[in-house]
């Protein structure tokens, strides 16, 4: 059977409306998907290592063909590999990605960071440029945002998450992709509406996820 994995980009626990999408989520996909595997991946747990110099040190000497890693980028080449293998034993993905000043929280950046690695989330030819290798994952996004909303002008704030975090899917390789969205104007009557539209969207998708 398939395991899905939700990545959380939400450090508020029972206070994320992201969260909460992903809870209704889950809780249908379990139950419409008896004997599957779900695992979470909580990126505000500790776990994900960073990604300074001396990983930036490991990467680039894979990237361009180098002698491998020596010394500390040798740790740091493998605590980005580790990530990477966690991240792709799952067939499916369910991410909750919050919106945080225009774009997304810098935990996700990280996690981007951290795994976007030659030979695992990429390939590069130097006349045909990047390819994905992730092709034949599954993904759903479930995007909030407290205040920027389609057509609320520029006062309202830009859009810097979606468009950032589908591209880097496609990059990748994905584009079986599903979207789940609530961004309501939390100062409007309309909150509670978009709220159950959202979760309903949400454990309509499960069901067949």
């Amino acid at each position: 059977m398939a395991t899905l994995l939700h990545i959380s980009a939400s450090p508020r626990g029972e206070g994320s409306e992201s969260l909460a999408i992903a809870r209704t989520f889950l809780d249908r996909y379990a139950s419409s998907h008896p004997g599957s595997t779900v695992e979470t991946f909580d990126l505000w747990d500790g776990t994900l290592p960073e990604f300074g110099v001396a990983a930036a040190t490991a990467k680039m000497a894979v990237f361009g063909g180098d002698a491998p890693p020596t010394g500390s980028a040798v740790a740091a080449w493998e605590a980005a590999r580790s990530t990477f293998a966690r991240f792709a034993a799952a067939d499916k993905y369910l991410f909750s990605v919050p919106m945080w000043n225009a774009g997304v929280p810098y935990i996700l950046k990280q996690f981007i960071d951290v795994i976007s690695q030659p030979g695992m989330v990429f390939g590069f030819d130097p006349e045909q440029g990047y390819s994905g290798l992730l092709a034949g994952k599954k993904v759903a996004v479930i995007y909030t945002s407290a205040v920027y909303g389609d057509g609320r002008g520029k006062a309202f704030g830009l859009d810097f998450q979606r468009p950032f975090f589908d591209g880097w899917l496609r990059w990748a390789g994905i584009h079986d992709i599903a979207e789940i969205e609530f961004r309501p104007n939390l100062v409007t009557a309309d909150a509670k509406l978009l709220r159950d539209a959202a979760h309903e969207k949400a454990a309509l998708i499960a069901n067949t996820f």
